[in-house]
């Protein structure tokens, strides 16, 4: 029978181990600048993101985190830097919702999920719903039955074929039992003049872009898809108030090379943390229209792996194909 009080001692000698271990390695990280790899074009959400977060964590650690924006292949390009770079904390990326999203609709063959781990999720915001005022639909209920009545006739705006947005509307559509057509353009700035003419009827995109656009009336709110109303637009309901169990976040996180040391993991999430408690860092987050989240490395890496495994499904039925 195990004696209890060398039960006890053990685990005292473990978490001192641990404790040790965690002070050592922030005696001795980071040795040099850390990369930041952001796996987008400069001046989007993404961007903001990393730029605030190398800011904090630079000050954090009196050692420079660099930003290091490397756009292009739907984002595999930056990604296929980090999966690449050596585990030792010295490379990580900034990825957002759309990290899934990609790998789930060009699906490489260096495995991005299983060869990256999560560290942190840093922030969330809504998608919102959204019509042109032309359209006559006054709340989701009325959106989709009118598209019912009319299969493949409403259109909406994607930033390319496989992109978050296009699989959010896509899990839209196939869970309201109702069939649009999708419009790629470049990005969503591209495509906002058709919406806003009405050459396209509806978005179902990150809030910030049609926030302004809602609120002077150039296009009409129905919902947002976060699990709680948003306090940006208390007036919209949740999507979910009509399609039970439809919650989208546009998120943002830290992530890392698989092997790099779980000391660096450990330490970077409770500097992450500690900077998201900041009240200068939440005040800079609510300019950007992101929330603060926070949390462990474990639950940032299932919400990867679930939003992963929503996203094969989406493409699967809607059977999308990456151009």
């Amino acid at each position: 029978m195990t004696n209890p009080n060398c039960a006890a001692l053990a685990l005292i000698s473990l978490a001192l181990c641990a404790a040790s271990a965690h002070a050592q390695t922030k005696t001795t990280y980071p040795t040099r600048p850390v990369r930041l790899v952001v796996p987008m074009a400069a001046g989007g959400g993404s961007d903001s993101m990393a730029r605030l977060t190398a800011q904090r964590l630079s000050e954090r650690f009196g050692q420079q985190f660099v930003v290091d924006n490397r756009g292009g292949g739907g984002g595999l390009i930056g990604i296929g830097i980090a999966v690449q770079a050596l585990p030792d904390g010295h490379t990580l990326m900034l990825v957002s919702g759309s990290f899934p999203a990609s790998v789930a609709t060009h699906r490489p063959d260096n495995d991005p999920i299983g060869n990256l781990a999560g560290i942190v999720k840093l922030g969330f915001s809504p998608f919102a719903l959204a019509v042109t005022p032309s359209l006559p639909a006054k709340s989701v209920r009325d959106l989709v039955d009118y598209a019912r009545t009319r299969p493949g006739q409403l259109s909406y705006p994607v930033p390319g074929v496989g992109s978050l947005t296009h699989l959010v509307t896509e899990q839209f559509a196939q869970q309201a039992g109702i069939r649009m057509l999708h419009v790629p353009y470049k990005s969503t700035g591209l495509g906002m003049p058709d919406l806003l003419k009405g050459e396209t009827h509806l978005i179902l995109g990150g809030l910030s872009p049609l926030l302004s656009h809602i609120q002077q009336g150039r296009l009409r709110g129905l919902a947002v898809t976060t699990a709680k109303r948003w306090n940006a637009v208390p007036d919209l309901p949740t999507l979910a108030e009509t399609l039970p169990g439809f919650v989208v976040e546009s998120w943002f996180g830290l992530v890392a090379p698989k092997r790099t040391p779980a000391g660096i993991v450990a330490l970077l999430n409770q500097s992450a943390n500690e900077m998201l408690a900041e009240t200068e860092t939440r005040k800079a987050l609510d300019a950007l229209g992101i929330a603060p989240a926070g949390g462990g490395s474990d639950d940032f890496g299932k919400l990867i792996r679930s939003d992963y495994a929503r996203a094969l499904n989406v493409v699967r039925d809607a059977k999308i194909r990456a151009e």
